[in-house]
């Protein structure tokens, strides 16, 4: 496989409230799991947050393609961006663009970066993302996971592989 898949989700008990969020990062033959956890934040902040650590785990020149359930980022990112940026942060309303400090972070990690973003239906069965959200869910709730890192070999969910290759 010579692209990078990454699956992201963001999940928020109450909004807002305690969040979390989840990522799997597939290439080179290799797996990884990733998750954090916000005290008070909202879903939105937990989607975009997911989706941005999981880009700093990927090296410049990548071609990735990014699955995520959340319409928010992908249309923020492939379409609203360009006029917040032209219209110096400020949405067609003349207000402040909410969690721009994300937005931001979002466009610095993805420089350099061939991304084809990929809005997927949420709780549909579509494996990489039930994986990525009960990563995300276990760390709002302040669970305990264990998160998967090593060889694309020993993954146990199975379906999730069968999914991108």
């Amino acid at each position: 496989m010579n692209k990078t898949i990454i699956y992201t989700d963001g999940s928020s008990r109450g909004n807002p409230g305690p969040g979390g969020w989840g990522a799997i990062i597939i290439g080179n033959d290799e797996i990884r799991e990733i998750g954090g956890r916000e005290i008070t934040t909202t879903n939105n902040r937990m989607e975009l947050r997911g989706t941005i650590e999981a880009l700093r785990m990927v090296q410049k020149g990548s071609e990735i393609i990014i699955y995520t359930d959340s319409e928010y980022v992908v249309k923020g990112i492939t379409s609203w961006i360009h006029n917040w940026i032209k219209n110096n942060w400020k949405t067609s309303n003349r207000k402040p663009v909410v969690n721009q400090d994300l937005w931001k972070e979002l466009l610095s990690v993805s420089d350099g970066k061939n991304i084809e973003w990929k809005n997927v239906e949420g709780h549909a069965g579509i494996a990489g993302n039930e994986r990525t959200d009960e990563i995300a869910t276990n760390f709002a709730d302040n669970g305990e996971i264990q998160l998967f890192s090593g060889s694309i070999d020993e993954y146990p969910f199975t379906n999730i592989i069968k999914d991108v290759l």
